[in-house]
């Protein structure tokens, strides 16, 4: 009588278990797994070097750049932040950051830390004029400069 009572016990057991089993294989996306990156090139064909380069590699490419541009005075586009940010700018909300953002979510899924945009802008700004492009800040800073630095109409040197 006690075995019996025993094995309605397992049987029951392993029945909920199956049909537990059962029901969340079902289920497209398990409870609690992380969701992926947004990755979505907005403008253009493909990217400028292969996805899993880019994976990789795109931090070195980004850094290389910077380098090129600000020592060597080299300005590319090929692998220019601007150039990331103009084909990956989600167009709802034009950035790159944000929960759908390109480079937002995919950091948040590596839970890597970036800090391109404590100085760079996550979108293509554009002037309010004719949807131009807007002068970069190293524009504007420049512009600002030679005003600071420029001789006053008129002052005797």
């Amino acid at each position: 009588m006690k075995r019996r009572g025993v094995l309605l016990c397992a049987a029951l057991a392993v029945a909920g278990g199956s049909l537990f089993a059962a029901v969340h294989a079902a289920d497209p996306k398990p409870a609690g797994r992380v969701p992926g990156p947004t990755v979505k090139i907005e403008k253009g064909e493909k990217c400028v070097e292969p996805t899993a380069e880019m994976r990789r590699n795109h931090m070195e490419m980004i850094l290389h750049q910077r380098d090129r541009t600000m020592h060597d005075g080299i300005r590319s586009v090929k692998h220019s932040l601007k150039n990331c940010i103009d084909c990956h700018a989600n167009p709802k909300t034009d950035s790159v950051l944000g929960k759908d953002g390109f480079c937002e979510s995919c950091h948040t899924y590596a839970a890597v830390s970036m800090d391109c945009f404590e100085c760079h802008s996550p979108s293509p700004r554009k002037d309010a004029a004719g949807g131009k492009p807007a002068a970069s800040r190293a524009d504007v800073q420049r512009q600002q400069l030679q005003r600071v630095t420029a001789p006053v109409q008129g002052a005797v040197p």
